[in-house]
């Protein structure tokens, strides 16, 4: 069977959602975790491997919590994100605390990748459907034509809103079924009969639910690294000086090789329904949801025997 490997960023800080690690609330039935379910679906799916991103100091707790249990059904890799973590001749700006973004975050995975890979976010639910398309694509032969072949989970933007709050999300444009551009839209809302993008200025903008968006549910290949690795360099010298918010974030990456010709992205839709706790009021939601699940015998109530 073809190595693969599902890759979890679970370093990010949490703002939002208050006090707490928001990737390692419980959620499930006997206290699992998201990440437990997206492990489940992945290893089903076929993946036989699994890379935690996390921050050096959530190491202890992260392996209690999730990272001993998984580790007894499948091969388990840790890489860390760092603010410090930068290529040579770069240094930290003192006063940025902020993390460099994702496309920082899965770069942090390089030196423990030799597989195709599928990227995902710790604190997402993505259904079982994404799992397995994404899986069949990164274990078929792709073109050796000088450019990426990746791809992309697309969920349709109704179907992963948040009651509580704003949402971000990379509304997709696509033709012939590959990714043409992402455009990052901010203060996206659920309302009564759909979506809606909200700006600092008060206008708004109707969005259709059926549009495609990308949740950070990536199939990448370990020849993307090198990219990624390349990529960060231009980032960094280009961030005017005294920007301490600035990201390296990887749909932004991916659309600049797109528009550039460097890659073909082949987004593959789904179906299924995202749930994740953005905001503290969101677990409570996600938890009836999880319940329903194993009621309904899509999951076991024991997940790992």
């Amino acid at each position: 069977m073809k190595k693969t490997a599902l890759v979890i960023m679970a370093a990010g800080i949490g703002s939002r959602f208050g006090k707490g690690i928001k990737q390692l609330a419980p959620v499930g039935p006997n206290g699992e975790i998201i990440m437990d379910y997206s492990i489940h679906d992945a290893l089903e799916a076929g993946f036989n491997k699994v890379v935690f991103i996390i921050r050096k100091d959530l190491e202890e707790e992260f392996r209690r919590v999730i990272g001993e249990r998984i580790e007894k059904v499948t091969e388990v890799a840790y890489a860390f994100q760092s603010l410090d973590d930068l290529p040579e001749g770069f240094e930290k700006p003192a006063d940025r605390t902020k993390p460099w973004g994702t496309g920082q975050a899965v770069l942090a995975a390089k030196a423990v990748l030799d597989e195709p890979f599928m990227v995902i976010n710790a604190d997402d639910y993505y259904g079982k459907e994404a799992y397995v398309k994404v899986h069949d694509y990164l274990v078929q032969e792709q073109p050796e034509d000088g450019i990426h072949h990746i791809c992309m989970a697309g969920f349709r933007l109704g179907n992963t809103l948040s009651d509580n709050g704003s949402v971000t999300r990379g509304v997709c444009h696509i033709e012939d079924g590959a990714l043409v551009g992402v455009t990052e839209t901010h203060n996206i809302f659920k309302t009564a009969d759909g979506a809606e993008a909200r700006d600092d200025n008060g206008n708004v903008e109707k969005l259709d639910i059926r549009s495609l968006v990308s949740m950070n549910m990536w199939g990448l290949t370990p020849a993307f690294m090198d990219t990624l690795e390349k990529g960060f360099v231009d980032f960094l010298q280009n961030v005017e000086e005294g920007d301490i918010k600035k990201e390296y974030l990887l749909p932004e990456m991916i659309d600049r090789l797109i528009k550039d010709g460097k890659a073909k992205v082949d987004v593959l839709e789904t179906k299924d329904t995202w749930f994740g706790v953005t905001y503290q009021e969101d677990k409570a939601a996600v938890t009836a949801a999880f319940k329903k699940l194993v009621e309904d015998g899509v999951y076991p109530a024991q997940l790992y025997k």
